[in-house]
């Protein structure tokens, strides 16, 4: 049989424009189920959009409903180069002189000098203890030959304490080796080497990593080589050899908070001030204001109320329609957003119980109020009052910690029933998705189908085009029989 390679050669006919018309025809339906698909997949994005708007305004509700919240007390220093103040939700309001007489700081040891960092030295362990040195004098004289030393003191090892071996074997018995395996073994010693320019300049400098008094360091050595060159290098005790210079003491903060005497181990002082924290800085007298933190109680409660306004914004968004075009938005009349809104709408107008003359049961009490336009308000000043006059009530008015009382733990866990595995939202956006895919999989089948009846046509009218060929050949040749016949009888 001849074959076609394009359609409509054999026949003449436009086979090609008529089969590309019934493609077309064929393919409406995949149209209509594209549009569907995209009216899913706006009504997914519109509820994706809502869950966004609901988790923010929930976290919001979460920090509102933690009474602790309403404690936050900021803490401010008359001398910031003296310290600094940071202020908790334990803080105690008030005044209080501080008087830093001592920093906290890290002992810090030095050895002899040595020629070469890379020279052998001696094999062995290194134990290193911590607690207190006890007693005793400390020659402060720099031109004595024990400066630096200590003579009848005493060591208290840190109770519990069993201290850090550190083994020195042929593979790190240099200075530089030594110093490495003291910072490998994370003993709460850093190593390092200084050079000091002298003929012998490379000295082993030792610091403790924590500051205080009970952080002295105690330094035996038990040799592997028989020599005490190990020992002579770093062992160190403040009762008994000293073969290392102290150039910097374990020492603790000294202070007087209204001229109460305390001691840190850090600079960091906790505890001093109830719920501050002292940051130390140098040595000097500075006064700590503490005070209730207003200013993040008025963040949080307009952040509640953004947050609010933001999801009652995006509601009407999503919900919009428009007369004069008829144009609907993704969720024009949807139940599940009625929900939300209605669910959301009744806790915040429902007062809370609050019992006795100073309870708070309306957000009206402390300035939040609706508009008109369904939006909330805050009204700064009445919060301000709410907060000077009755700091315990508004903080009950939005938490409690029941987990269970209060607007911020009724909004959210109000949020949590609609977004949870079984919450209308949640139903909502799985039904949707059922929806897609049983529409792409009546796509994928519609198209198979489409494919299989354009191909059927394509064979027919590949089919016709052979036959209308084989006709015009056969007509061809009985038009030239006949005419040979005529010519051939005129003769």
């Amino acid at each position: 049989m001849a074959t076609i390679s394009n359609l409509g050669v054999g026949s003449g006919l436009d086979l090609g424009s008529l089969l590309d018309q019934l493609t077309t025809a064929e393919q409406a339906p995949l149209t209509v189920l594209k549009q569907q698909q995209s009216s899913y997949q706006t009504k997914l994005s519109a509820y994706g959009q809502l869950q966004s708007m609901l988790a923010a305004f929930q976290g919001t509700a979460n920090q509102l409903s933690k009474p602790s919240f309403f404690n936050a007390a900021t803490a401010t220093s008359s001398n910031t180069g003296v310290l600094t103040a940071t202020g908790s939700n334990t803080a105690a309001a008030g005044n209080y002189a501080v008087n830093v007489t001592a920093l906290a700081q890290a002992q810090s040891l030095v050895s002899t000098g040595q020629v070469k960092q890379d020279a052998a030295i001696g094999t062995g362990t290194i134990h290193i203890d911590f607690g207190a040195i006890t007693g005793g004098t400390l020659d402060t004289n720099t031109a004595s030959p024990t400066y630096s030393k200590y003579s009848g003191a005493g060591y208290t090892a840190n109770t519990g304490s069993t201290g850090f071996d550190i083994k020195i074997d042929s593979s790190s018995n240099t200075l530089q080796g030594v110093r490495d395996a003291i910072n490998k073994a994370n003993a709460g010693v850093t190593a390092s080497i200084i050079n000091d320019g002298s003929g012998a300049p490379y000295r082993l400098v030792l610091n403790s990593n924590k500051t205080g008094a009970t952080n002295s360091m105690r330094i035996s050595v038990t040799s592997s080589d028989g020599t005490s060159a190990l020992s002579d290098l770093v062992a160190n005790d403040p009762a008994a050899t000293q073969n290392m210079q102290q150039t910097v003491t374990a020492q603790n903060a000294a202070l007087t908070v209204n001229n109460i005497a305390i001691q840190s181990p850090s600079n960091q002082v906790s505890g001093a001030v109830q719920g501050v924290t002292l940051s130390l800085a140098q040595t000097g007298t500075s006064n700590i204001v503490v005070q209730r933190d207003t200013a993040s109680i008025q963040n949080g409660v307009q952040a509640f109320v953004t947050a609010y306004n933001n999801l009652q914004k995006a509601a009407s968004s999503l919900s919009a329609y428009d007369p004069s075009t008829q144009t609907a938005s993704p969720l024009t009349g949807d139940g599940v957003l009625r929900v939300i809104q209605s669910q959301i709408r009744g806790v915040l107008n429902t007062p809370q119980p609050g019992s006795g003359a100073s309870a708070m049961t309306t957000l009206t009490q402390v300035g939040v109020t609706f508009q008109l336009d369904g939006t909330l308000a805050l009204d700064s000043t009445k919060l301000t009052k709410a907060l000077n006059d009755n700091p315990a009530g508004v903080a009950a008015l939005f938490g409690n910690d029941d987990g269970k009382s209060g607007y911020g733990n009724q909004l959210s866990t109000t949020i949590t029933a609609l977004t949870s595995s079984k919450g209308a939202l949640t139903a909502a956006t799985d039904g949707i998705n059922r929806s897609l895919k049983d529409l792409r999989d009546q796509y994928s089948a519609t198209q198979d189908r489409i494919n299989a009846t354009v191909a059927n046509y394509r064979t027919q009218f590949t089919q016709l085009d052979v036959i209308m060929s084989q006709m015009k050949n056969t007509s061809t040749y009985l038009t030239q029989q006949f005419n040979a016949l005529n010519n051939s009888s005129g003769k």
